[in-house]
C-alpha cells in the first residue's frame, strides 16, 4: 500500500559556517601539511539536508541558533535565499558555529568544530506551534561541548511529531545507546552510516538494525559509502548500489543522501527508489566542493 504524499520538513540541528581547506594531506600526530585553497560555505548536517529538500520543492523550516556575528548573518541569509523558513532560527549573543574541514586530493576529510551557541537551544525558546505545522522532523547531532540544552530539547520535541527521521552522526553515536534512547524510541526513519550504527549498538550493522526494529523504528537506512546503502524494515532488506562518479569532496555526502531518501519517502516512493534517490543526490554532492554545491533541483524520473 502506498503512503499518502507529504510535503513539509523541519530540521533541528547545528548551524555551522564551513571553512574548507584543500590540503596536500590530512596530517597525523606531529605531521605537517600545507593548504592549497580555502573556501567558505554555510553548513550544518541537518541544515544541508533541509536545503536539499528545499531545492527539490518541499516546504522546509529550521530549528537552530546563531550568534550576533557576521558568520550568523551569512548562515541566516543563505537559508532564506534557499527558501527555508527561518522563523525558528534563534538569535543569541555569542559566536555562531564554525567547522574547519580539511580535504585531501582523494576527497577524504577531517573536521574540527567550534559549536559556539549551537549547544544552547532551550525547549522553551522553540516556536512549537509553528514547528508542528510540518509533516516530518529531521534531527542531527550537536557537539554538546557547550552544554546539553540542545540535545535535551531534541529529546523533548520528538514527542510532538508523528514522523521523525534521525541521523545520529558520530557525536551522538559516541554518547551511547542509553543516552539516545529517548530519540530512537520516537524515530520513524533511522539514517546512520555503518560506523555510527555499529558504534551505537556495539555490533554488526545488520544485527544493529534488528535492535532498531525492536525499539519501534520502522525504517533503517544504513549509508555504506562506496558500497551504496542498505535498508531494513520488518518485512524486507534491500541493498542499493551506488552511482560511480569521480570523488572531489565527501563533505555533506551523508546529508545529501538523507535529502534524497527523505524526498523519496515523502513523495510516496518505494524504499528501493528512496535508496536510489539518496545515492543519486549523494553522488552529485561529492563531485563538487562543499556540502551544498552539487545538490539538485530535480530528480530524474528514471535512475
Amino acid at each position: 500500500m502506498r503512503r499518502s504524499l507529504l510535503s513539509s520538513v523541519i530540521g533541528f540541528g547545528a548551524l555551522n559556517l564551513d571553512k574548507i581547506y584543500r590540503v596536500d594531506k590530512i596530517p597525523g600526530r606531529d605531521e605537517e601539511g600545507f593548504v592549497r585553497d580555502l573556501q567558505i560555505f554555510p553548513g550544518g548536517s541537518a541544515a544541508n539536508t533541509i536545503v536539499g529538500l528545499a531545492r527539490l520543492g518541499l516546504r522546509t523550516a529550521y530549528i537552530g541558533k546563531i550568534g550576533d556575528d557576521a558568520e550568523g548573518q551569512i548562515l541566516l541569509g543563505d537559508l532564506r535565499r534557499e527558501g527555508v523558513e527561518t522563523r525558528t532560527v534563534i538569535r543569541a549573543k555569542g559566536r555562531s558555529g564554525t567547522a574547519m574541514i580539511l580535504v585531501d586530493d582523494s576527497g577524504n576529510r577531517a573536521i574540527l568544530v567550534d559549536p559556539g551557541v549551537n549547544d544552547t537551544i532551550r525547549y522553551d525558546e522553540i516556536d512549537l506551534d509553528f514547528s508542528r505545522e510540518f509533516d516530518l522532523l529531521h534531527l542531527t547531532s550537536f557537539i554538546c561541548k557547550n552544554g546539553l540544552d540542545s540535545l535535551e530539547s531534541q529529546k523533548r520535541i520528538v514527542k510532538d511529531f508523528k514522523i521523525v527521521s534521525f541521523d545520529p552522526g558520530m557525536p551522538y553515536a559516541e554518547r551511547g545507546l542509553e543516552d539516545m534512547l529517548p530519540i530512537l524510541e520516537r524515530t520513524t526513519i533511522f539514517l546512520p552510516n555503518r560506523s555510527e550504527i555499529e558504534r551505537l549498538f556495539g555490533m554488526d550493522y545488520r544485527k544493529s538494525a534488528d535492535k532498531c526494529l525492536e525499539l519501534g523504528i520502522q525504517i533503517v537506512a544504513v549509508k555504506l559509502g562506496s558500497e551504496g546503502c542498505w535498508i531494513r524494515t520488518e518485512e524486507k532488506e534491500i541493498s542499493v548500489k551506488p552511482f560511480r562518479v569521480r570523488v572531489v569532496d565527501t563533505t555533506g555526502a551523508g546529508d545529501a543522501f538523507n535529502a534524497g531518501f527523505l524526498y523519496g519517502y515523502l513523495r510516496g516512493k518505494s524504499l528501493e527508489e528512496c535508496g536510489k534517490i539518496g545515492n543519486y543526490v549523494a553522488s552529485l554532492c561529492i563531485q563538487k566542493i562543499g556540502a551544498r554545491s552539487g545538490l539538485p533541483s530535480k530528480i530524474p524520473e528514471k535512475l
